[in-house]
């Protein structure tokens, strides 16, 4: 292998930072990211983030992660951190338990090296709804927690694979930690991408898998019956009427028996509907999977971007069919109502923590097209305020409108009252915090929880003043037909 930085090299860019990635290159024409996961994923808690930019395209990387350095597994009221080959350390969780990715983060200071990809390396994993509960108090927490996940779940990832579209690499890359002694942490770097190597020629073939098509589709239970939550949806209205709200977003959990793999899921869900976020997230003990059409918030080198989705129109079966869907859709004033409150909703988040007046919306009310849907998206950015950080940036902005509401605690207080259970999974933020300072996570919308041979999926819908409730129901249905149909695909592997 033809390992870069040399030696040398090196020990002159250890005098920069304190963390510096060692990385060798091949050719990208014997795995693809899919085949290369199920090569690694066996080596302990794992992930596969995948992006497919405006609905119809594969963006330029994809990363897979694995034999995470340490993860931290943030609980209600105590905080486990696994590191391989010690004892599990059990700490009390604090108020802000983000504070404790945020404070292991800060300690390290990354050498830059032109050329590298936009995340070498970092925190992975997500930040479950509830968490809410930790940065604005007066939301209170829903009664039953039949899920049992963490507030939070991060892996600190230093070893992982980048493939590259645009060049046709493969990079295998491991982020050396600087200590007195520089030879053992290039040494031990360099040991660790022979390990990944040798992971990668394991004759491991995935199976063919066929693309059935499952039929017709049977719904399971939900925990709200149809009557409930329509209830739900006329209660809510009334908190409108009275000037209490202006929307909210309730939402509703599906679980079916499943036999599968995390990674069977995948295969057939980013087939079904790709998406500009698509990951697999293994922890040993339970994985999430998802396809996601909604960036939660992402900083790079300053610069915040928030991209709200709402209105939406299923795909016409011709080109014609499908402009005049896209009229259709621009032309309907609830939508455009609800558009542009969310966004409104987006710039007032990111203006928590943006310097004054920096705040902009680039791009408004654009239709962007997926394979079974169209949606209106604007882009809100702004440039973030000195003294503020990714962590700040996450806390000012969650959870989404798009999922909560407006005004957004009041919307989340009629949230816990109304909605049976926690909702753990659904409607938080999965992604990464790079050592670089850079972010980037989605709404875990479209996106499935497998623990204990169930799969749980979890959908919502947009309520305001005029909506109907049988429809608001029937749009949860739908949201959680892509899933269902993957799940069903993925049975018959």
């Amino acid at each position: 292998m033809n390992i870069h930085p040399s030696p040398e090299v090196f020990a002159r860019l250890a005098a920069q930072g304190n963390v510096v990635p060692v990385y060798t290159d091949l050719m990208a024409d014997f795995e693809t990211p899919v085949s290369a996961y199920a090569k690694l994923k066996e080596a302990g808690p794992s992930y596969l983030l995948e992006s497919i930019e405006g609905g119809e395209r594969l963006s330029r990387y994809s990363f897979i992660g694995c034999r995470p350095r340490q993860v931290l597994v943030c609980g209600p009221t105590t905080t486990e951190i696994r590191i391989p080959g010690q004892p599990t350390q059990t700490v009390a969780t604090p108020s802000d338990p983000l504070t404790l990715v945020e404070t292991e983060m800060k300690g390290y200071r990354p050498v830059k090296i032109p050329g590298l990809p936009p995340f070498t390396g970092g925190a992975v994993g997500f930040v479950g709804y509830e968490y809410v509960t930790r940065i604005e108090p007066s939301v209170p927490v829903a009664a039953h927690d039949e899920l049992k996940l963490p507030l939070l779940y991060f892996m600190f990832s230093d070893s992982l694979l980048i493939f590259d579209r645009a060049k046709q690499t493969l990079r295998l890359c491991v982020n050396a930690h600087i200590t007195s002694d520089l030879a053992a942490a290039y040494a031990s770097a360099v040991a660790e991408l022979r390990a990944l190597y040798e992971l990668l020629k394991q004759p491991r073939e995935l199976a063919p898998a066929p693309l059935i098509d499952p039929g017709p589709l049977t719904i399971p239970p939900g925990n709200f019956s149809p009557a409930q939550f329509e209830n739900t949806v006329t209660a809510g209205q009334e908190f409108i009427r009275s000037g209490d709200i202006i929307q909210f977003v309730p939402s509703q959990r599906f679980t079916r028996p499943f036999a599968g793999t995390p990674l069977d899921l995948y295969r057939a869900l980013r087939t079904v509907n790709p998406s500009p976020y698509m990951f697999v997230l293994d922890t040993g003990d339970f994985a999430i999977v998802g396809a996601s059409p909604e960036v939660h918030v992402r900083l790079t080198d300053c610069r915040v971007e928030i991209r709200p989705i709402a209105g939406t129109r299923k795909r016409g079966a011709t080109p014609a069919e499908d402009l005049a869907l896209e009229k259709d859709l621009l032309a309907d004033e609830k939508e455009r109502a609800e558009h542009l409150m969310l966004v409104d909703l987006a710039r007032n988040d990111i203006g928590r923590v943006c310097r004054y007046g920096s705040t902009t919306v680039p791009e408004f009310m654009v239709v962007e097209r997926y394979s079974h849907v169209m949606h209106i998206v604007s882009q809100v950015e702004g440039i973030i305020a000195e003294g503020h950080n990714a962590y700040d940036l996450m806390r000012a902005t969650f959870p989404a409108g798009t999922v909560s509401g407006a005004p957004k605690i009041r919307a989340m207080q009629i949230i816990a009252q109304s909605e049976p259970s926690q909702r753990g999974f659904y409607a938080g933020a999965l992604g990464y915090f790079g050592y670089d300072g850079n972010s980037d996570t989605c709404i875990m919308l479209r996106t499935a929880l497998l623990k204990g041979g169930q799969l749980h999926i979890q959908s919502g819908a947009g309520v305001v003043a005029d909506s109907v409730p049988a429809s608001e129901y029937q749009e949860t249905i739908s949201k959680a037909t892509a899933l269902l149909k993957a799940a069903a695909i993925a049975s018959e592997f």
